[in-house]
């Protein structure tokens, strides 16, 4: 996995930029990397996510609207969550309130739109359905065509919880946790409606354990999936699916993955 991860990044930023033509394609975001497209003045997009993980039985479902303000320099937008545990907990989950830069566009080598994110504790920790805990996530997702049918896309960034509290037994411990998480994905662009769809995602994640220390645990995901667009008049509807691998220390457990996005003028 890390040597896939440096072979992206060393063709993404040491090759030479070049200018192109290339013929009009979907610029969705990936389903679990950002693409540095913000939206276009006067688009609005409706995503709906949801995730199984067929070990856990538990189902993440989870709406973003993202909106041009007012031009495609800045971008708002909001994540809202639902969680279905396979423990039998359900409910709302955490809130991202979400702000993007379109730092660098198709005027400079590659698209750059770094993001800032407020994590509201909303969700229930007492039931696992959150953090119980105000957050922060800096991410900054890179994109570059290359050629008229591959597009590489790469993140990485950091969530910071400032004071994170967990209790075992009697004793409460109350730690600064700070996760990290790189990713990156090709795009092969069958046709001006079709994607053929490769992601990759390691998440480095902080916890506070029983003695009060803070150690971290590595996820890495693997998932291949697909996407098509549909255009109805000006509406673009955008369904996919994909299958995500998920390794973690000696496990590794298949997932679902279903896209829908819905993108109109407003």
């Amino acid at each position: 996995m890390k040597k896939f991860f440096s072979l992206v990044f060393f063709i993404m930023f040491t090759s030479l930029a070049f200018t192109q033509q290339f013929s009009e394609a979907i610029e969705d975001n990936s389903f679990f990397i950002e693409e540095a497209y913000n939206q276009d003045p006067g688009v609005v997009q409706h995503i709906l996510n949801s995730l199984y993980d067929q070990s856990t039985k538990d189902i993440v479902t989870t709406f973003t609207q993202e909106w041009p303000f007012p031009s495609q320099l800045h971008q708002v937008s909001y994540t809202l969550s639902y969680l279905s545990l396979g423990g039998g907990a359900k409910g709302i989950g955490d809130i991202l309130l979400n702000y993007r830069y379109q730092l660098w566009d198709d005027k400079n080598w590659a698209w750059i739109a770094p993001r800032f994110s407020l994590l509201l504790p909303t969700g229930k920790a007492s039931q696992g359905l959150g953090d119980d805990e105000f957050g922060y996530q800096l991410c900054i997702p890179a994109s570059k065509r290359w050629s008229n049918e591959f597009v590489v896309h790469l993140n990485a960034g950091v969530t910071l919880l400032p004071d994170k509290k967990e209790t075992f037994g009697a004793t409460e411990y109350k730690k600064s946790l700070l996760s990290y998480f790189v990713g990156a994905s090709g795009i092969l662009l069958l046709n001006e409606h079709l994607n053929i769809m490769l992601e990759a995602l390691f998440n480095y994640d902080a916890e506070i354990q029983s003695s009060g220390a803070v150690e971290y645990t590595g996820t890495a995901i693997l998932s291949p999936g697909i996407r098509y667009a549909v255009n109805i008049g000006e509406l673009q509807i955008v369904p996919g699916i994909a299958v995500p691998i998920q390794f973690q220390s000696s496990s590794t457990t298949l997932q679902v993955f279903g896209y829908l996005s819905f993108e109109h003028p407003f």
